[in-house]
Parts: structure tokens; sequence; C-alpha cells
């Protein structure tokens, strides 16, 4: 288990550095010059201009800002915006917000959608299982923006159950956009968990023991229940990466300052170092995650062995 985790956290380095690349290439890439659009109605001075472009190395080719900004990488530095604000400030103001709203959201989808998956995955072709089905095809068929607005409307506006915009709340207020945010997800988690239950529940294992005498309570969360959450545990860690990447929708609607609301600013005004940071950083989260799902295979699964 050791040699294969040390294996695969080796791994990361090439994957961090590929990534921070071609993030790096694509904010290159956008037409417009960032230092223009800083000065907004009021052009800078073409003297400014030419001392801003020579700081930030923008005179210089794709390889050689690429360069620039790994060498101060390694040295522990994420560079700073065009604005001089240091990009580690940004990180270190956005995200938590985000890591709020991202343990929210996964709060719900396992509650939500792991419980309602067990109980239609048992009860199959029942009422109960007939709305799952039907509510999980409906919400996944919803776009987010959509659901954001309606669940706004719905719970913040017309019923005063939630709070509708920023932070002003504490953790009440990240309840509302966590459960738009996990709505998508949890309607899958929901529908792979009944697929994978109702699938083992008719493995031979499980009709020996039932033939044994075994309780039923025994056999679903001893036996099936954890062979089938293998899949589940699958994406909800590969979903956790995700919602760590930030969720600019959501944070938009809800007006959170977060991960994903920063990246978006970043694009839009070409603040390339601080689109290589968080997106370095939410690539190496997502690494993590999965090498967790990895190694949580091994205790669901005592046949799986890790060479």
């Amino acid at each position: 288990m050791g040699r294969y985790v040390a294996r695969r956290l080796l791994l990361t380095i090439p994957v961090l550095l590929g990534a921070s690349f071609l993030i790096f290439a694509m904010v290159y890439a956008l037409p417009g010059d960032p230092i223009r659009a800083l000065g907004g109605d009021r052009p800078l001075s073409p003297a400014v201009i030419a001392e801003l472009r020579e700081r930030f190395n923008l005179n210089d080719p794709l390889y050689i800002q690429y360069w620039e900004y790994m060498k101060n990488l390694f040295q522990g530095d994420l560079g700073t915006d065009f604005r001089g604000r240091p990009v580690i400030e940004t990180i270190e103001r956005a995200l938590p917000v985000t890591v709020k709203l991202a343990i929210t959201a996964v709060v719900f989808e396992i509650l939500i959608g792991l419980v309602a998956g067990v109980l239609a995955g048992i009860r199959r072709n029942s009422f109960f299982d007939n709305v799952v089905l039907v509510s999980t095809t409906l919400i996944v068929s919803i776009p987010i923006l959509v659901l954001a607005f309606f669940a706004q409307l719905l719970f913040g506006l017309k019923l005063g159950w939630f709070p509708i915009a920023g932070t002003n709340d504490g953790l009440y207020s990240y309840l509302l956009p966590g459960l738009v945010l996990a709505s998508g997800s949890l309607a899958y988690v929901a529908r792979l968990t009944r697929t994978s239950l109702a699938e083992n529940l008719r493995a031979d294992y499980v009709r020996t023991a039932r033939a044994k005498g075994l309780p039923t309570r025994t056999v679903i969360v001893r036996h099936t229940l954890r062979n089938s959450l293998i899949p589940v545990v699958t994406f909800i860690g590969a979903d956790i990466g995700a919602l760590l990447g930030g969720a600019i929708v959501t944070e938009t609607v809800f007006n959170l300052p977060g991960i994903g609301r920063e990246v978006f600013n970043a694009i839009r005004s070409q603040e390339g170092a601080v689109v290589v940071g968080i997106v370095t950083l939410m690539v190496f989260f997502f690494i993590f995650f999965n090498l967790v799902v990895d190694v949580l295979y091994a205790v669901l699964d005592p046949r799986i062995r890790y060479d």
C-alpha cells in the first residue's frame, strides 16, 4: 500500500506541471491586452504600459513567461496579479468560502443521495423507487443556473427560509447554495446507489447469506451495501475535487466570494498568475481525493490489494 501511494504521489508532479502549462498557455492565447484593461475608461500612458509589460514579462514569448513563473513557484511564490496583490492572498481569502460550500454540498450529496438510493434499491419498482427515478431525472435535466434562481425565489424570497446572497449569516448562508450545488450530484449518487445495490442483491453470495438465515438488515448492511458503495465512492471522490474546483455559477448567483468567482474574474482580466495558481491548487486537490478513493477501495473490499 505504501509503495502504491508513493507512486501515485510521484505521478502528481508531471500532472501538475502539465496542467499548469496548459492553463498558462490558454490564458496567454486570450485576445486583448490585460495592461491596457487596467486603465479602464482612462487609458494608461505609453510609458506606464511599457513599464508594466516589462515588469510582468509580457513582452517575452510564452515559454519564457512560463519559466519565470515556475522559478518563482518553486521558491514558494505564486506571483502577483497586475494590481500588485499577491496571488496567495487571493487564494487565502477565497478558498475557505469554496471549501465551506463544497463540504455543505458533499454532506447533502451523501445524506440525501445515498439514503434515497439505498431505499430505492431495497424497494425496487415500489412507489418510492419510482419517485426517486422521476425526481432525479427532473433534477439533472434542469440547468444549474435555472435551479439556482428558482431556489432563491422559492426558498429565499417567497418562504424566507434561507438567505439568498452573501455570507453574512455564517454557515447558514451556505445551506441553500450548497443544496443547489449538490442537486445534480446527489441525483447521480441516488441512481448509482440504487442500481448497484439492486444488482448486488441478486448476487449468489447474497442468496447464500439469506439461505444461512442471516437477518435482512445484516445481509444488506454487511454484505450487499459494502460492495455496492465502491462505484458510489468513486463518483463522490471525483466530485469533491470538482466541487473544490469552484462552482462558478453557484458562487456568482449567490454572491459568494469563492474560488470559482475569482477564476472567472481572473480569466476575464487575463490574470495568468491568478488562474494558474488557483487551477494548479485545484488539480492537486482533485488528484489527492482520487488517491483517497483508491485507498478506500481496499477498506470496502478486502479482496482488493495494492502491490
